[in-house]
């Protein structure tokens, strides 16, 4: 099954590159451009792809507005691709609604890689941005008690392994790398712990990972 891939980012020459490496990939084409956030939330209700790759800063309509869009009527699911990793970016493209969260240094086959996570169903989120996020937990001082929703109570000693591999910023593939399981078993522990934790996604498994003890920026 093809993947069909909207990009939205105020740059043609990144628009271009993007474009010439998604047509060589397998499984991947390229459905739309779109060069402002408002362009892209028209496209993805005309088009319907089953992802955008939303850049953050272009005119008039950003693309965090476009992404709150985007998943609020349910027409694509979306990727920030960014040269920011600020956290409050990431909080804000998070809170939109985004399945993912990459910067644009990140090499070009785990960009394509996240595309396919992300048209799955799964999250995925740069392990650098996952460290900045982990930081700036640290940097509030110490996390209040873990809601009793939230607690660790039910969580088995795999899937606390699991879990702290998750808030170190580890992809599936090198948890299971990590525990020499299969990359479908840690997606199994996943959605366990996202059920038995009340975590809507992967970012809220960092911070509980966090909270918990489980992860910190020195790990």
């Amino acid at each position: 099954m093809t993947v069909r891939v909207l990009l939205a980012d105020d740059q043609p020459l990144v628009r271009a590159a993007l474009r010439m490496v998604i047509a060589e990939a397998p499984g991947l084409e390229v459905a739309g451009e779109a060069g402002t956030g408002a362009e892209a939330v028209r496209l993805a209700d005309d088009l319907r792809p089953d992802v955008a790759v939303m850049d953050i800063r272009m005119p008039g309509m950003d693309g965090i507005e476009a992404t709150r869009l985007i998943t609020a009527a349910g027409t694509a699911r979306v990727v920030v691709l960014t040269t920011f990793d600020d956290h409050e970016y990431v909080y804000g493209a998070l809170r939109a609604g985004a399945s993912g969260f990459l910067v644009k240094d990140m090499a070009l086959e785990d960009i394509l890689g996240a595309v396919r996570v992300v048209a799955a169903g799964d999250a995925l989120i740069a392990p650098s941005v996952t460290r900045r996020l982990i930081e700036e937990f640290a940097a509030r001082g110490p996390a209040p008690a873990a809601p009793p929703s939230r607690s660790l109570d039910g969580v088995t000693a795999r899937e606390r392994e699991v879990l702290t591999l998750i808030g170190r910023g580890m992809s599936n593939t090198e948890i299971a790398a990590e525990l020499v399981i299969s990359v479908a078993t840690v997606k199994a522990y996943v959605t366990r712990l996202l059920a038995k934790l009340a975590a809507r996604d992967r970012v809220q498994l960092v911070i509980i990972a966090y909270e918990a003890g489980l992860a910190s920026p020195s790990r």
